[in-house]
């Protein structure tokens, strides 16, 4: 199978290097040839981890390289069976670009967007034949990380989905099924993590090393919610909640904050500029928190029901499966157990007692409990 890739950042270069690594040709296309050369080299390196390490031969490394054709024309996807974008989340963009690839690729070559926000129904309504049009969302870095969201559009063509699950689980990842709604699965599920720890900062209640420190050493995460918007990035995270916000028509539940805004604005966008919600200059002394436990369990019970009220949504709205919930939040951000998993541990009663006595509090739509979990909570004192 001939396969086409758009776009040779880390993204685009990695998924080059995962559908190389399952036998397939690989066309990377770029309009920037050094850009090109970097993915190229980029994927040579990680390569050459997997050969020190002992999980790759040399032998197996240059076989996959040379399954890479670099280019920057687009008539080479001619034979392509499958063509994925990576490129920048622009809308405009994506559309202008398989308005043109359309002209080029056969009429049985799958289309795929690698978005991670964009609606996949407004990518495909460019395209000429838009029911060979499919969501394909690698994470990054994609030779690393095993889930890989699947969205059919709705005018996505019956059993196609299907399909293309099967194709990416023979690459060795872990598919799962999400519908076209905004941020998809992990997207959407996550932004409390994020959302709740910074409105709990912004209150007062702790600091950003206090609540790190309990959402790890209690919560059991492996990064705590500062830690990881650093590491993704201000400029990306803070444009991920926004996109989110605006896509779910300003529900208050995924509003995003003042407090990101502006170190977004400043360019204080986290490790990649030295300095985010932490400091990263050199000799700077991390900020040391709170070891109090029964302030880290409070901070932990509320984060954690806001998580479990959004997986309890996405399940009430049929964004995804049970299964496929909980996969993508173990395998897609690492959580310590799947959200649905842990409300049951946790019991159900104590997670929609936090989230009432939350909105009783502060009267914001943004802790209106699921109608899923309410329902099951009233099933169990029913003895249903």
């Amino acid at each position: 199978m001939t396969i086409g890739i758009i776009g040779s950042g880390a993204m685009g270069s990695g998924i080059a290097q995962v559908v190389a690594t399952a036998g397939h040709t690989v066309r990377l296309l770029d309009q920037n040839a050094q850009a090109l050369q970097r993915a190229n080299q980029a994927i040579e390196t990680s390569l050459n981890k997997l050969i020190e390490k002992g999980k790759l031969t040399t032998e197996a490394a240059a076989k996959i390289i040379a399954q890479v054709h670099l280019t920057q024309d687009m008539q080479a996807f001619m034979d392509c069976e499958l063509v994925l974008e990576a490129i920048v989340e622009d809308l405009a963009v994506k559309q202008q670009l398989f308005r043109e690839l359309e002209m080029v690729v056969p009429e049985t070559c799958i289309l795929a967007s690698n978005t991670s926000s964009l609606s996949i129904a407004s990518i495909a309504s460019a395209c000429q034949q838009p029911e060979r049009f499919i969501g394909i969302h690698f994470f990054n870095p994609a030779p690393l990380m095993a889930l890989v969201e699947v969205i059919p559009a709705v005018q996505t063509r019956a059993g196609l989905a299907e399909e293309v699950r099967a194709l990416v689980e023979s690459w060795g990842k872990l598919p799962v099924l999400a519908k076209d709604t905004p941020g998809f699965i992990v997207n959407r599920v996550a932004r409390p993590f994020y959302g709740e720890a910074i409105r709990l900062l912004e209150e007062g209640v702790a600091g950003i090393a206090t609540i790190d420190w309990a959402m790890t050493e209690l919560g059991g995460f492996r990064m705590g919610p500062f830690q990881l918007m650093d590491f993704i990035g201000h400029d990306v995270n803070y444009r991920v909640t926004e996109s989110v916000f605006t896509a779910f028509f300003f529900d208050p539940r995924y509003k995003p904050s003042f407090t990101q805004k502006r170190l977004f604005e400043a360019g204080y966008y986290g490790r990649k500029s030295g300095r985010g919600f932490y400091s990263y200059a050199p000799g700077t002394a991390s900020p040391v928190p709170t070891r109090d436990a029964e302030l880290g369990q409070r901070i932990v019970q509320r984060i954690l029901a806001m998580l479990i009220n959004e997986a309890m949504d996405a399940l009430f709205l049929n964004v995804a499966s049970h299964p496929d919930l909980e996969l993508a939040m173990t395998k897609g951000v690492n959580y310590p157990k799947g959200l649905l998993a842990w409300a049951d541990e946790l019991g159900l009663p104590q997670v929609l007692g936090t989230l009432d006595s939350l909105y009783d509090e502060y009267h914001e739509d943004r802790y209106r409990a699921s109608p899923l979990l309410r329902r099951m909570v009233r099933d169990v004192a029913n003895g249903c």
